[in-house]
């Protein structure tokens, strides 16, 4: 199914790119890979989260081919270019991570983070017929107007002319379910693309479970349901921040190692 990412061999570490924050993002993004793994959010090795190397534009950390996320610290995550070159780090990032996730950072100037995963209740909504979400509880409204759906299932993103087409299908959105496939989240920050990621999962989870008891759901009025979307984004970044020094603090206790 998945597979390394065929190009060039990692080289040594950059010294250049071993600043504080370049380490603060290793930490804040091994946090998420970690978190995501305790909530069941992951898929065996497959499944990647990456973000932009802080001040570059060219440069991303991904997790690396072979390891679950149970497994990511801070220091196995791997800086690579968009052409597929290891700069940094031990291994190589799996095929569809780098032709999904360069293309992304490529051409969304919002995508600083970009996380892709298959977690199980969004998943489950990507694979029915018609709009994923319906907007009929409070925190799927976190996401109203800022969902977009990629129709189109084109198998393995084996190439970047497919990474483009996931891209496109965006259209500027934060969030696209990928018919038959998964989801991918992007924000501006490792924060509110986590935020939104696990918000995500907790509005798909609500809403299967709605709909297994066999009832009709009853969708929020569209005037009310923009004006709780406008509600929920002020402050929203700053509820973002919190919510990831949280997690933080739990791993600081009980997995300390995603440190390493």
């Amino acid at each position: 199914m998945a597979q390394a990412h065929p190009y060039a061999p990692p080289i040594l570490r950059n010294s250049d790119l071993d600043g504080p924050e370049v380490r603060a993002a290793r930490v804040d993004l091994a946090a998420c890979f970690r978190m995501a793994a305790r909530l069941g959010l992951q898929e065996g090795i497959c499944n990647h989260l990456s973000v932009l190397v802080p001040g570059r534009s060219d440069l991303m950390l991904v997790n690396p081919y072979g390891w679950s996320f149970a497994e990511i610290t801070a220091s196995r995550l791997l800086i690579c270019d968009f052409e597929g070159s290891v700069l940094a780090g031990q291994g190589v990032p799996e095929s569809t991570a780098f032709h999904i996730h360069a293309r992304l950072h490529l051409r969304h100037p919002r995508a600083v983070a970009a996380f892709h995963t298959h977690m199980p209740n969004a998943t489950a909504l990507s694979m029915l017929e018609g709009p994923p979400l319906v907007w009929a509880g409070q925190t799927a409204l976190k996401f109203y107007g800022r969902t977009a759906v990629d129709e189109d299932y084109n198998g393995l993103a084996l190439d970047n002319a497919e990474g483009d087409r996931i891209a496109a299908a965006m259209e500027g959105a934060d969030i696209a379910f990928l018919k038959n496939h998964g989801v991918m989240v992007v924000g501006p920050s490792i924060a509110e693309a986590w935020d939104d990621l696990y918000y995500l999962e907790r509005a798909a989870e609500a809403q299967r479970l709605a709909l297994s008891t066999g009832r009709a759901l009853k969708p929020v009025p569209r005037e009310v349901a923009e004006r709780t979307y406008a509600q929920m984004r002020e402050g929203g970044d700053e509820s973002a921040r919190l919510h990831l020094e949280s997690i933080k603090r739990i791993l600081r206790r009980e997995e300390p190692d995603y440190l390493d």
